[in-house]
């Protein structure tokens, strides 16, 4: 064989991935993958599977919730008026964090974006025209805007006093939680609970910040959204009417049944009546025989 042959044959046994011996060895690390593949899918749907059928709870307030909150302001010891109602509330799509004019935050998320985790302070004043609230800024509609180191308003209990931001939080209107309040300063960071306390306040450093006045407004709320199914039945009460209807048709059976005696005594009389005109006629006769004698 000539030396060019070799080499050609050599080059052709190494393209073809070696020798004979080579060859015949088993591709153990091409099965391992396989394997490993086969087990990872496996995994992954028994994974799946699990998952769907133990879903994880929502984030509350889930899109259906309705909670009550109550909110107020106080700037420089004076107590504020309640924000009207949202002005946005008879447009579409309706604020899902909202409130009715009453010193009361509504959450009756519809979407995402007021459920779960963005149920905030931060989200109902993103949703509320013109209310203005920050880390260190306050504005009502309206009204002055305040910023941290301003001085409290001529007239007020703190005048002249240096104001700053502070949001108190009562986590609940029953104790414990009614005697243990928070101090915020980023109304984003307040998640929005049911029976919750909000006093956002424009005040010098260690005054003293009252629970908001709408307290007595937020739980005839929450009872009015408990007894909400029960207060449908009102109308089955007004159903109860027709029992009153059948009174009438009593007294209608009576005049029946009182006609219907009275004819039955009219006819006997009117039978008793003719046998009388019967007697008369024999009379008549006996009269003729006297006159013949």
């Amino acid at each position: 064989m000539a030396r060019g042959d070799a080499g050609k044959w050599v080059a052709r046994a190494g393209a073809t991935g070696g020798g004979r011996s080579y060859r015949g060895q088993r591709p153990m690390k091409w099965y391992a993958s396989l394997a490993m593949i086969c087990l990872v899918g496996v995994a992954l749907i028994v994974y799946s599977r699990y998952e769907r059928q133990h879903p994880a709870p929502a984030v509350q307030p889930a899109v259906g919730a309705h909670w009550y909150q109550a909110l107020g302001f106080d700037i420089c010891g004076t107590v504020q008026p309640n924000l009207p109602a949202n002005p946005n509330a008879s447009t579409a799509p309706v604020p899902g964090i909202r409130t009715d004019g009453d010193g009361v935050i509504q959450v009756a998320p519809t979407t995402k974006k007021d459920s779960g985790n963005n149920a905030t302070l931060g989200r109902f004043v993103a949703t509320y025209p013109k209310l203005k609230l920050t880390t260190a800024t306050l504005q009502i509609p309206g009204k002055t805007k305040y910023t941290n180191g301003q001085k409290c308003p001529a007239g007020s209990p703190d005048a002249g006093k240096t104001g700053q931001l502070q949001i108190k939080v009562w986590p609940s209107f029953t104790p414990p939680g009614s005697n243990n309040p928070s101090v915020f300063h980023d109304p984003n960071g307040i998640k929005l609970a049911d029976g919750q306390l909000i006093t956002v306040a424009f005040v010098p450093s260690g005054a003293s910040v009252p629970k908001p006045s709408s307290i007595t407004a937020m739980l005839t709320d929450r009872a009015g959204s408990a007894t909400g199914t029960p207060a449908t039945t009102a109308p089955s009460s007004a159903t109860t009417t027709p029992t009153a209807t059948t009174a009438p048709s009593s007294a209608t059976t009576a005049t029946t049944a009182t006609t219907a005696t009275t004819k039955p005594s009219t006819t006997a009389t009117t039978a008793t009546t003719k046998p009388s005109t019967g007697t008369t006629a024999t009379t008549k006769p006996s009269t003729a025989t006297t006159t013949t004698k």
